[in-house]
């Protein structure tokens, strides 16, 4: 009996077991949310750039998971990082615009019974910094460090121009000469509400001010959540030279320009990497790459094959190139089709973390995790959606597994199958009548949860919402028009 025991003892040690996808880690992951601000879906080159090179984000993203079909939850800047922080779809917190960026500190900001996931992080033991844009409001109790984040080194409005000595030059001006408000775009970066004059390149200054957070939170024996919300390449369009030079085969000055600042934020995400090896946090570390909103092809981006731009409810508006990168977690060297929505990360990461939701907190996403590293649709059947307020009427766009249904500039509904029509050529909607009207109806129920916009970007906007005229959602949802 000893010796037959034995025997399967030995066999057990030959006989080959199924090889996880990813390796299961020991702690809990550090977690970089890495936001470029209007990049174009093609314009990385794990996505099919041919003329913009980004070799850092490609070797993460080929030894990561690549989303194919991954989407943010509104068409423009800071609707979309409202929801990527709170979990929830900017409509039904008040917050489908944005917020004015002439300098004046107002009393608009996202609502602060809205629990933020570094909240949440910080909470279960996270050093959280943010390093960037935020433009999420201006006044004390919409400063990062009273949401969630232990460190801030950016600016609060929605840009910024990139030379320091150029918009300090501007901003000392108009001090002098008694200006107010000074716009946002040109007053001095911030650390922790104190200015700081900064001398480099905007994105290089972003891209060394995240390695120095990476480095701290070291120091610290703690994992770190830290939110990397670059301006680039958002306008105005300013780049260094050395990075234009790189780009002298492209003949358009917007497009050329457009390429040298992409190219920066990605020879910045160079040394973060180099930052979390010198720390040994790389592999450990979950990294997440995505764009805020569509690129804006009036100002050098590429979406293509995607049809619409940043603003849009085609997919070129809220489709944006990402990829997962964790090498004790995610799968290396694959695609994921499957639908997914900047909403699933707070989920998603309050999970990794081992910490919990927030009572009498509500989500919109979903933690997707376990579904990426099986490869699986983790919403089957389910609907991801945009909507964008026009001036005077609504457009509308949303996904359910390889449908889309579209409604734009009061057109009538369309329905593409947008795993094979991923451009939106094709309408299908007389040969599937049953498909529309469902996903119409879903759309309309959900609309049902809206709340009124507790700002507005215009005073015209304010009056058409005070006239009844919006959100027009009896027009938008008739589907005899």
């Amino acid at each position: 009996m000893i010796t037959l025991t034995f025997f399967h003892l030995l066999l057990s040690l030959f006989v080959s077991t199924p090889k996880p996808e990813a390796a299961k880690p020991a702690e809990r992951p550090n977690i970089l949310v890495i936001l470029c601000d209007d990049l174009g879906y093609a314009d990385v080159g794990f996505n099919g750039s041919t003329d913009i090179i980004t070799p850092e984000l490609d070797r993460l993203a080929h030894n990561g998971t690549i989303m194919t079909s991954a989407y943010v939850a509104h068409p423009f800047c800071g609707p979309s990082r409202a929801a990527l922080l709170t979990g929830r779809y900017p409509h039904v917190i008040g917050t489908p615009y944005n917020l004015l960026d002439d300098g004046k500190v107002t009393d608009h900001g996202v609502p602060v019974r809205e629990t933020y996931v570094s909240n949440v992080l910080q909470k279960a033991g996270y050093y959280t910094g943010i390093v960037g844009k935020w433009h999420l409001g201006f006044a004390e109790r919409f400063h990062p460090n009273q949401r969630g984040f232990d460190d801030f080194y950016g600016f609060l409005g929605g840009g910024h121009e990139y030379f320091p000595e150029q918009y300090l030059a501007q901003y000392d001006r108009q001090v002098r000469e008694g200006r107010s408000p000074i716009r946002w775009y040109i007053r001095p970066l911030e650390h922790n509400g104190r200015e700081v004059r900064e001398k480099e390149y905007l994105t290089d200054a972003l891209s060394e001010q995240a390695a120095q957070m990476v480095r701290n939170a070291a120091s610290q024996k703690k994992p770190f959540f830290l939110y990397l919300a670059y301006n680039a390449p958002h306008v105005p369009l300013q780049a260094k030279e050395e990075d234009m030079k790189k780009f002298a085969h492209i003949q358009d000055k917007d497009r050329r320009t457009y390429a040298a600042m992409v190219y920066a934020v990605d020879r910045g995400v160079g040394e973060i990497v180099e930052a979390l090896k010198a720390t040994n946090q790389y592999d450990n570390t979950l990294i997440v790459f995505l764009s805020d909103n569509g690129g804006n092809f009036d100002h050098g981006a590429s979406n293509y094959p995607l049809k619409g731009t940043k603003g849009d409810t085609w997919e070129g508006g809220y489709r944006t190139p990402m990829f997962f990168h964790w090498p004790a977690g995610v799968p290396a060297g694959k695609r994921f089709d499957h639908p997914v929505t900047a909403l699933d990360f707070y989920p998603t990461f309050i999970h990794l973390a081992g910490a919990s939701v927030p009572e009498g907190k509500v989500l919109d996403g979903k933690n997707i995790m376990e579904s990426i590293v099986r490869g699986e649709n983790p919403r089957k059947d389910e609907m991801i959606y945009a909507m964008r307020y026009r001036t005077g009427h609504t457009d509308v766009g949303a996904r359910m597994d390889d449908w889309k249904i579209t409604r734009v500039a009061n057109e009538p509904w369309q329905l593409f199958n947008i795993r094979k029509d991923i451009s939106e050529h094709h309408d299908l909607s007389r040969q599937f009548p049953e498909v529309l009207q469902k996903m119409v109806a879903a759309t309309e129920k959900w609309s049902r949860t809206h709340v009124t916009p507790l700002w507005y970007y215009s005073p015209k906007d304010a009056k058409l919402w005070q006239a009844g005229l919006m959100p027009a959602y009896k027009e938008t949802f008739n589907l005899d028009e």
